[in-house]
């Protein structure tokens, strides 16, 4: 192994220890909301994502070190930037949901509408973070098997997921009037 593959797993063990983190955060985030009045809505794409989160990782790293994809700086370079610039769309997310931000579909109509931040433009953009995360990390050291798998995957768990958590949202009718107009994804588009 070289320096770029002790690298590249050192950054994807990286990325895992981030999401067990995460994972603590929701749960707190969780237990605060539900003491004003939300609850969490079953939802069994839910089970998917943290399974596919995993996959991704493990994908790359053992297409890396199995398929001995090379380190390619001309494509690493911009995929790095793609995977920090995700990251820090992330974490915009979380900074302006505050303690409502979470990794399950919480019905939370009850303790109002968010419209800061990313939620000026989109209505998910915390799905758009993840997207560009998934299909960037695996370039980062060209493992683009997994990241097609990621690109690929990441589309069907998530018309499923955005499908449930529509569903609780625009139920509130505070809700669709200040996001129902708002494009899901991109700004300007749909």
């Amino acid at each position: 192994m070289g320096i770029t593959e002790n690298a590249f797993f050192a950054l994807l063990a990286a990325v895992g220890a981030g999401r067990l983190i995460e994972l603590g955060i929701s749960r707190r985030n969780q237990r605060h909301m539900a003491e004003r009045g939300a609850h969490l809505v079953r939802d069994m794409s839910f089970v998917w994502m943290v399974l596919w989160h995993g996959g991704v990782l493990a994908g790359a790293a053992c297409e890396v070190a199995f398929l001995h994809r090379p380190f390619v700086p001309a494509l690493a370079a911009p995929m790095l930037v793609i995977f920090v610039a995700s990251n820090l769309l992330r974490w915009w997310v979380m900074q302006t949901l505050a303690v409502q931000w979470n990794v399950q579909v919480m019905n939370s109509g009850a303790l109002g509408v968010v419209t800061a931040g990313p939620y000026r433009w989109i209505r998910h953009p915390n799905y758009v973070a993840i997207f560009l995360e998934v299909t960037s990390l695996p370039l980062i050291h060209t493992a683009w098997i997994t990241s097609l798998a990621a690109a690929i995957s990441t589309v069907l768990i998530l018309t499923r997921r955005v499908a449930v958590e529509e569903k609780v949202l625009l139920a509130d009718p505070a809700y669709a009037a200040a996001m129902g107009s708002k494009p899901r994804f991109i700004p300007g588009v749909f």
